[in-house]
Parts: C-alpha cells; structure tokens; sequence
C-alpha cells in the first residue's frame, strides 16, 4: 500500500534512532527489531541509506568489532545529538499521535 510506505518513511528515522538507543546494534539485527516490533516490510535496503545519513549527520556512530560468527559487524550507538534527535522525534510523535488517534477514534480518546 503506497499510503502505508509514505507513512512509514516519515516515522522509520525515528524508529532506528529509538531501537539504537536501547543498545549498540549493527544493521541486519537493527532490521530483525524492526520486523518484531511489527514493522515486517522494512527492507534491509531502506535501512543501510538512512544509517548513512544518521551518521553523516552525526546523531549516530559507528564501530567495527569482531563477530562471533564471520567478518566484523559495524555497531552504532546514539551520539548526544541523536539522543536529542530521539527526545525531539518523540516530542513531534506524540503531539500528532494523540489527535490522529481521537480522529481515527471519531473523537473519543484512546484506550492506550
């Protein structure tokens, strides 16, 4: 659904720097949270452009350790300018949540 992806890339930046934010994690496995959490059509190949531009934007960096199991992973950790990046996306979340929820909802608050 062309609607579900629009909506999708506007809140997917936020998403990552949240799941970052809850522990260093390399791309593939920053792809499998996002599939738990419910997010089952975010491709690996969406994620790795926007990991680039978090880091070149310096909300994100990126470190190369050694992998149990093959070649080196790079993980990424939230800089003090991704946290605040994370605690301003939050800000502009829910101030638009909560009414599209009472809209959606025919003006009654949510049961959340």
């Amino acid at each position: 659904m062309k609607l579900r992806s629009q909506l999708l890339k506007g809140v997917l930046e936020g998403c990552i720097l949240a799941s970052i934010h809850q522990g260093p994690t390399y791309g593939y496995e920053l792809s499998l949270k996002l599939h738990e959490q419910g997010l089952t059509n975010i491709s690996e190949g969406s994620i790795y452009p926007i990991l680039l531009r978090l880091q070149k934007e310096n909300l994100i960096e990126g470190q190369m350790k050694p992998s149990p199991s093959g070649p080196k992973r790079k993980y990424y950790h939230l800089t003090a300018s991704g946290e605040e990046a994370l605690n301003n996306f939050s800000k502009h979340w829910e101030s638009i949540k909560g009414p599209v929820d009472r809209i959606m909802n025919g003006g009654q608050e949510s049961e959340s």
